[in-house]
């Protein structure tokens, strides 16, 4: 019963509300989870016979594991989600998740990494010589000049490159497409790319290949970027995202306005992007001596 009523949701959420692989599977897990969790508690029972006591006896259950509460605050949304699809099909009468709250989520600011450190990537790392380097080197590139996320850059096929118009097409979360422009300098590394890869006969559609003719995986997006920025920051975080981070960041400083940011990034709200208009140390000593009588100046 339970793995049917999971089943039917998962279909529900990649066929009708077109969610990624990655969300469905995110899905699945917190599911899986959670009931495992209650077999483990009061035995084996159907979704339907669920109450908001048992659901919030999990939610205390995931804070004495010692989980962050923006990762307690999803497997909620998840349960939150799955009822919801319950009711609205009348196999509940009532969401027993729904008033439960999650715990309070701190504020925190985007890391990125600044300007100066993201020129040394690209004047300085010793990418490998040959196809592969020039593959990476062209990931690092795609995720900071576009700020595209990790999944995005995973599904990017030659046909989305138009270089003639310096464009690429993206296809993000629930699969909304989106046109984002590159630079001249992309054009010319995407360009190289491109030539040594049909140079190579290497015929695979997607844009990031192997040597072998197959899609790039993600724990190599994520070894490659880990790796760069390493070699440039000292912060804890490392991941794809971090570029992505960079790359609004930059934006927003050099004057981008925020709403043409929010459509770059493929943001729904503008809530989401707003995280990314903190400023930098720089920037507040640089408007404090323009802007103060007493600066010195």
């Amino acid at each position: 019963m339970v793995d049917h009523m999971v089943y039917e949701f998962l279909s529900y959420l990649s066929l009708q509300k077109r969610s990624s692989e990655l969300t469905t599977k995110s899905y699945k897990s917190d599911l899986e989870q959670f009931f495992t969790y209650l077999k483990q508690e009061v035995g084996e029972i159907p979704p339907s016979k669920v109450s908001s006591i048992q659901i919030r006896g999990f939610v205390a259950f995931l804070m004495e594991k010692g989980l962050l509460p923006r990762s307690v605050n999803r497997k909620l949304s998840s349960l939150k989600s799955f009822y919801k699809y319950l009711l609205k099909n009348q196999v509940i009468s009532s969401n027993p998740a729904s008033k439960i709250q999650g715990p309070k989520t701190p504020k925190r600011l985007a890391v990125f990494i600044d300007e100066s450190q993201t020129e040394s990537i690209f004047e300085r790392y010793p990418f490998k010589e040959g196809f592969e380097g020039q593959r990476d080197k062209l990931l690092i590139d795609i995720l900071y000049q576009t700020g595209i996320r990790r999944a995005e850059l995973l599904q990017l096929k030659d046909s989305d490159v138009d270089l003639f118009n310096l464009q690429l097409k993206v296809l993000g979360k629930r699969n909304k497409e989106r046109i984002i422009p590159f630079s001249l300098e992309l054009k010319r590394n995407l360009e190289s790319y491109l030539n040594v890869k049909k140079d190579s006969n290497l015929n695979c559609p997607y844009l990031l290949i192997t040597p072998e003719n197959k899609q790039i995986s993600v724990t190599h997006i994520t070894k490659v970027v880990k790796e760069v920025l390493g070699s440039v920051t000292t912060n804890k975080k490392k991941s794809p995202h971090i570029l992505r981070h960079t790359f609004a960041t930059h934006m927003l400083n050099n004057g981008a306005d925020i709403n043409a940011v929010k459509e770059l990034l493929g943001h729904a709200s503008l809530s989401a992007t707003q995280i990314y208009t903190h400023n930098t140390i720089e920037k507040l000593k640089k408007t404090y001596k323009q802007a103060h009588p007493r600066s010195g100046n």
